[in-house]
């Protein structure tokens, strides 16, 4: 959206649309100068270097200290999975005005930042998201070190719109991170936007190729795991067989057997093979 001011913001509910447009990205790009006539915020592209540069600094400070005058503080909750971790986050934080650290109230304000810090993603860190963000109505940046490629949608469906990696979170970043989740923004490192361009891509031509495929019946991908499951193979080996991810082949069985009504595995097989596909 384009304010009278000339800043554009995008909200989180477009950044889907938006990154299966996506063309282009600038390896070492970032998003991190903070300044507006009248003491807002816009987002212009930067370097690494740059984000440790003395006038950027200042920026950002002066940013946070107008938005404190001007308006209401940002209320923020860091969730790390060590009291070390969670401790360095809230003192990076602390500097900024703007920034009201909370711990975790029975009623959480619609406009709270939710700031999970975590080394990698599993189902108890997704499941954590899906609650905190879904139900709570909380807005989440994702401090992560890895992300696997099969985790790449798993992000975004939990609902988070902002990443930033381990290694890259200084004090301003953290703080940037803070502010584009406040306003409903969605950012992802240049890599991680990169690689979900790609997995988007896949699955819009996946979509095609299957648009003939009867609602009832089995596309070739779910033939594929049956007929090995069939055989005896278990998730694992499905999915070193098949080249994907546990969690894909998973996906896979839960959505035909959901689809087609069926109770289990050994039943979903049964209908294939009565079906002629195995």
């Amino acid at each position: 959206m384009k304010h009278a001011d000339g800043t554009v913001t995008a909200p989180i509910d477009l950044f889907a649309s938006a990154v299966s447009r996506a063309g282009t990205r600038q390896p070492q790009g970032r998003v991190t100068a903070l300044h507006r006539p009248g003491g807002g915020i816009t987002f212009a592209s930067t370097t690494g270097t740059d984000m440790e540069s003395r006038g950027l600094r200042s920026t950002i400070r002066t940013a946070g200290t107008a938005m404190e005058e001007n308006g209401p503080r940002i209320p923020v909750t860091v969730h790390a999975p060590d009291p070390i971790s969670r401790a360095g986050v809230v003192s990076q934080l602390r500097q900024y005005p703007v920034v009201e650290l909370v711990a975790e109230p029975g009623d959480r304000p619609a406009s709270m930042v939710l700031m999970l810090i975590t080394e990698t993603l599993d189902e108890t860190v997704l499941s954590r998201l899906r609650q905190l963000v879904r139900s709570g109505g909380m807005r989440a940046v994702l401090v992560v070190s890895l992300v696997r490629e099969a985790e790449l949608l798993d992000i975004i469906e939990c609902g988070v719109g902002v990443v930033v990696w381990r290694h890259e979170a200084t004090a301003q970043r953290l703080f940037q991170a803070v502010l584009a989740a406040s306003r409903g923004e969605g950012h992802l490192p240049p890599d991680l936007l990169g690689r979900l361009i790609n997995q988007v891509r896949t699955l819009q031509q996946s979509a095609v190729s299957h648009v003939d495929a009867p609602p009832s019946g089995l596309v070739p991908r779910e033939v594929e795991v049956l007929r090995l499951v069939a055989e005896g193979m278990d998730t694992g080996e499905i999915a070193v067989k098949l080249s994907y991810s546990e969690r894909t082949i998973k996906s896979v069985l839960h959505n035909l057997t959901t689809r087609l009504h069926l109770r289990n595995r050994a039943h979903a097989v049964a209908y294939a093979m009565r079906a002629g596909y195995i």
